[in-house]
């Protein structure tokens, strides 16, 4: 019997790269992909322990699954940093530069 491909393994892969490059665009868009990615990984697991010899690329999903952990590890990180940044200075006074840099004077 010839071996399929576990689905959406590359998917997963990709997903997950996605969560960590992605995690500069103010942590929601790329946690949002690592947990689609965390979610089908799971599934695609899940899928392979029912019948590991008929599929085929569990290390794409292996893979991806660590990425997406890693980049929804990013992505909270960023967000509650945003979150910070935003309720201590203003969203104002971020966007900016002479008022933030008044602000950070006052702080040393």
């Amino acid at each position: 019997m010839e071996q399929q491909k576990l689905p959406n393994s590359t998917l997963i892969l990709v997903f997950g790269i996605i969560s960590i490059v992605t995690c500069c665009c103010y942590g929601v868009l790329g946690l949002i992909f690592g947990i689609i990615a965390l979610v089908l990984a799971n599934k695609a697991i899940k899928l392979y322990a029912e019948n590991p010899e008929m599929y085929d690329g569990i290390k794409n999903v292996k893979t991806g699954r660590v990425l997406a952990i890693i980049g929804i590890i990013l992505n909270v990180i960023y967000l509650l940093m945003s979150i910070w940044a935003i309720s201590t200075f203003g969203w104002d006074s971020l966007q900016d530069p002479e008022k933030m840099q008044e602000i950070l004077e006052q702080y040393q």
